[in-house]
């Protein structure tokens, strides 16, 4: 079995490919001139780009590490799965914005150990932007043309210090309500940017951002992977009620409301 950063690099090495095939793969769909979209159980949308993606990815990962779990949004009967360290994925986060056809959903693989996200990639094809943690714990982006094996230049992440009487805050474009606009309505705010999907996260880890409150239902897929990137970057995400650290591997895989921030950033109580 291998062991120590030799595993680690493997993790970030197959995870990444993994990630610009799934990234190729939504992309033929999304430039069909139509697009099929059906509904799933809980309602939520879903199209052939996320179920090409999730066998891509699922197959890629059982394929180089048979030995650690999967959970994984497409296939329901993973959800059941319950282990101190598995793989979650989210194969296409954002539909909603693939269908409208607006750019912002990625492609979300990580790693969790013991309830903490320690390795993700976050990519998003239609924006040509791709993060992810690294062998020796920090995170980076890596600009493009993407390549299948060999990375192009990277950008080490590293969260800003923020400036309390300005904070740059990141909100949501298609899940943004009345209780999130008055919750950011109690920190000074100098700017206000809208993304879509696990994006969010990854602005706050390039220094773009300061602060991300999802008042919201989000499950652990939808998370874990731009969770893995910030904290690598230097920042956390926090339950929005109790503002512990958030976890993974909970019972259905739901999440608590939650904060993404920089640690400097004083919390007030919602």
């Amino acid at each position: 079995m291998r062991k120590g950063r030799a595993m680690e690099q493997d993790l970030q090495s197959v995870m990444r490919r993994l990630a610009l095939e799934a990234g190729a793969a939504i992309m033929a769909v999304y430039q069909r001139p139509d697009l099929e979209i059906r509904s799933k159980a809980d309602a939520s949308p879903v199209t052939e780009a996320d179920e090409a993606a999730d066998r891509i990815i699922s197959a890629g990962l059982r394929a180089a590490f048979p030995e650690i779990a999967l959970v994984t949004e497409e296939q329901a009967a993973s959800h059941a799965v319950s282990a101190e360290r598995f793989f979650i994925v989210d194969p296409l986060d954002g539909t909603k914005e693939f269908i409208q056809r607006r750019g912002d959903f990625t492609v979300n693989i990580a790693l969790v150990e013991a309830g903490v996200p320690v390795q993700g990639v976050v990519y998003a094809p239609a924006r040509e932007r791709m993060f992810y943690t690294c062998a020796d714990g920090s995170a980076v982006e890596e600009q493009g043309p993407f390549h299948p094996v060999q990375s192009g230049p990277l950008s080490v992440l590293s969260m800003r210090a923020p400036d309390p009487e300005a904070l740059v805050v990141v909100a949501s474009k298609s899940h943004r309500d009345a209780a999130t606009d008055a919750y950011i309505a109690r920190y000074n705010v100098a700017d206000m940017r809208s993304a879509g999907s696990s994006l969010k996260f990854c602005l706050l880890a390039a220094g773009e951002a300061d602060f991300y409150p999802r008042l919201g239902r989000t499950m652990e897929w939808d998370t874990a992977a731009g969770h893995a990137v910030l904290r690598a970057a230097g920042g956390e995400v926090l339950d929005f009620d109790t503002h512990a650290p958030l976890r993974y591997g909970k019972p259905g895989y739901a999440n608590p409301f939650f904060i993404a921030r920089h640690p400097e950033i004083a919390l007030v109580k919602g």
